[in-house]
């Protein structure tokens, strides 16, 4: 189904073809704004990775503070070694933080560009900005 708006043509995707419209401009200003699901279900897994506390505290100290070892981030976040460690494996596998070995320490660094601006607004809601955030 096509709607028009503006002198454009607006494709309605084939499984909602079938759904009337109230407002046809505005229908196609809420497909363009949702964009494609593939991006929405990435995004919809950064917020549930940021949904747990321990985990935000952790990204938190790492974009402020990375590269930190995770004795650091224990001691930073008031969580145990083996808490934190479990944390970031987590963040690890969802390709949110990247381990770099030092010698013998291993220091975690964010490697999603995207989780800054949401680390950014959350640490200024707190009265802090990270340093990545000034930049």
């Amino acid at each position: 189904m096509y709607f028009w708006h503006d002198g454009q043509v607006h494709l309605v995707p084939t499984d909602r073809a079938h759904r009337p419209a109230i407002d046809d401009h505005r229908a196609c200003e809420a497909i363009a704004a949702i964009g494609d699901p593939e991006r929405v279900v990435a995004w919809a897994r950064r917020f549930d990775l940021l949904s747990e506390p321990g985990r935000l505290t952790l990204l938190l100290a790492i974009d402020a503070a990375g590269p930190i070892s995770v004795t650091d981030l224990a001691t930073a976040a008031g969580m145990s070694d083996t808490a934190v460690s479990q944390a970031l494996r987590v963040l690890r596998t969802a390709g949110v933080v990247e381990p770099r070995r030092d010698g013998r320490v291993v220091r975690y660094r964010l490697s999603d560009p995207g989780i800054r601006p949401l680390l950014a607004a959350a640490a200024a809601e707190g009265g802090t900005v990270s340093p990545a955030a000034r930049s």
